[in-house]
């Protein structure tokens, strides 16, 4: 070899070495971060789609932060990075993420403000189960007897013959010192007195199948109704 062909070598090493470190920067992807104006926060890939995972390596974040109540702070192994609550603009942070999982929020707003994703071999963790559905809404029904020889069991002012199972408000409008209003039926025995005068109000459930009564006990023979639960 002779020595202008070893000194071009050389030459051509240092300028690889020289080179390597930027290239590997260069290869870096990048990342989305975006905080405020109002209560939001999110870290994206380039596409808009969320972070969840990603691969470890070298990456580029560009934050956003667009609200002056606001912060984005990035936090996991070997990264605890962040900008100011009350300054606005785009910073880019270059960083090495490693198999972990990392955290995300704005630290005034870290109970509703946040995220996290996992890197390499981490997992997230499950979502929690959704919650129970709400109980079903408990309707009323009216029940009524006097003040003459009346006496009725009504659901939005329609006459109950027949009743879907299940737990029911009954709103009971005693008009008679005469008269009372006594509902039997399986679990079921309520009433009031023939001296009560007034309104009650009790919570019953009714059992499908069953068939449930209603009489003024004085005048059981005249005064009575029944309705089945289907």
């Amino acid at each position: 070899m002779t020595n202008r062909t070893r000194a071009l070598c050389v030459a051509a090493v240092a300028a690889a070495a020289a080179v390597l470190p930027n290239a590997a920067w260069a290869q870096a992807r990048q990342l989305n971060a975006t905080v405020g104006p109002g209560f939001t926060i999110s870290l994206s890939n380039p596409d808009g789609s969320r972070v969840t995972h990603l691969d470890t390596g070298a990456y580029d974040i560009v934050v956003n932060d667009r609200g002056i109540e606001h912060n984005f702070h990035l936090r996991g192994p070997g990264l605890d990075l962040f900008t100011g609550v009350e300054e606005v603009g785009v910073v880019t942070w270059s960083v090495n993420l490693v198999d972990a999982l990392y955290t995300f929020q704005c630290d005034p707003h870290s109970n509703t403000m946040k995220g996290q994703f996992a890197v390499g071999t981490a997992q997230l963790p499950p979502p929690p189960p959704p919650p129970p559905p709400p109980p079903p809404a408990v309707k009323t029904l009216t029940a009524t007897v006097g003040p003459g020889a009346t006496i009725s069991l009504t659901l939005a002012g329609k006459k109950v013959t027949r009743l879907k199972a299940g737990r029911y408000r009954i709103r009971v409008r005693d008009r008679s010192h005469l008269h009372n209003f006594h509902l039997t039926g399986p679990g079921v025995n309520k009433k009031t007195t023939v001296a009560f005068h007034g309104t009650a109000t009790w919570t019953v459930s009714f059992r499908k199948g069953a068939t449930y009564r209603y009489v003024c006990d004085p005048h059981k023979a005249r005064l009575k109704g029944s309705f089945r639960a289907t």
